[in-house]
């Protein structure tokens, strides 16, 4: 009787009323005007204060050649990776608590984060002068040969060939995957020579030094992978009514379930090419969204992506302009708010 009990529990949180389309584009609205003000201060600030006034002149098309520079070539880069990234962590966090039905899920509990890690790691110490551009490709590999592992012992195998892809069996497997990856990790970093600053930055996550080849590193990936979440809306709506449920209304649960997962790990794995280990990004964003406009996807993705790529750009911003000339990693911020959160929902969810 659990089963079905849950099924029509989901299915009443996705018709609750309080939930509108209406509600869901006025807090849309006030999100996206919220991005647009934040990532205009994020411009005017560096080494050199930019007034919001000049930033504006520039976007409009005018202002002088130095100011023109300072904050087209310079800083919009970074403010660029910070909306991406963001949107592309948030989008991955909510498809995986949908695909896997856990509050708990990010893009952590299927090994990505512990690949990229671990990849960016070992790319750094058997490269040392390699191009920077390397490491957030190896990070990416890294991302792919996590989930690769998560998925091939997540599988459970019947007759005639036939495997499924049990959700609970993905959640256990891929936290003992990114244990094991992240106890790795810590032994590589444990034994190797000085001179991981680098590898260590970037582990905990930070736009610091995106530039314009970032930008088009990541953008083609969000180009293609944010709308084919979007177009996972449905998909993933049906299959929160559980698998009997989902496979009496027509849906191939396995192939269905698969799809969705693969998008959201190439969310997160491409995520982290921009801006490293962003912890609890795909973790918070999900969470708040739900909370404004409820949990139908078509809703909630947008929304969701518009809070990850406020509050990575926010976490970005605040690090700049807390200890000037120190720079603080927008992963650090990102972790102090998600870790207390990661608690409180463990304890309520026991």
């Amino acid at each position: 009787m659990k089963a079905p009990r849950a099924a029509a529990q989901n299915f009443a949180l996705l018709q609750t009323p309080k939930y509108t389309d209406r509600r869901a584009l006025f807090i849309g609205a006030l999100l996206l005007a919220a991005t647009v003000v934040l990532g205009i201060l994020a411009l005017g600030l560096g080494a050199v204060r930019t007034p919001a006034a000049d930033v504006v002149e520039v976007l409009l098309g005018r202002g002088d050649g130095l100011t023109r520079q300072l904050v087209l070539e310079l800083r919009a880069p970074r403010v660029a990776v910070a909306l991406l990234t963001g949107a592309m962590f948030a989008a991955s966090g909510t498809m995986l608590q949908g695909v896997i039905r856990n509050p708990l899920a990010s893009p952590d509990i299927i090994g990505v984060g512990a690949g990229a890690g671990l990849a960016a790691t070992l790319f750094l110490l058997a490269w040392p002068s390699a191009p920077p551009g390397g490491l957030p490709w190896a990070a990416l590999a890294g991302a792919w040969a996590g989930f690769g592992l998560v998925l091939l012992l997540s599988r459970e195998w019947g007759g005639r060939g036939r495997n499924t892809l049990h959700p609970v069996r993905l959640a256990l497997v891929g936290v003992a995957v990114a244990a094991a990856l992240g106890a790795a990790q810590q032994l590589v970093l444990v034994r190797a020579p000085d001179g991981l600053g680098a590898a260590l930055s970037f582990l905990t996550g930070t736009v610091y030094g995106a530039d314009a080849v970032r930008v088009a590193r990541v953008l083609p990936w969000a180009l293609v992978l944010l709308p084919a979440a979007l177009l996972c809306s449905r998909t993933l709506d049906v299959l929160n009514l559980g698998e009997d449920l989902a496979t009496s209304l027509g849906t191939r649960v396995g192939v269905a379930r698969l799809f969705c997962l693969t998008v959201a790990v190439a969310l997160a794995g491409a995520a982290v090419t921009g801006a490293g280990i962003l912890g609890f990004v795909g973790l918070l964003a999900p969470h708040l969204a739900r909370l404004l406009v409820g949990a139908r996807h078509a809703r909630l993705l947008p929304i969701a992506m518009l809070l990850g790529a406020l509050l990575v750009l926010a976490a970005d911003t605040l690090g700049r302009a807390l200890l000037p000339p120190i720079e603080v990693p927008a992963g650090i911020f990102t972790t102090l708010v998600g870790a207390p959160y990661f608690l409180s929902l463990l304890r309520r969810t026991r």
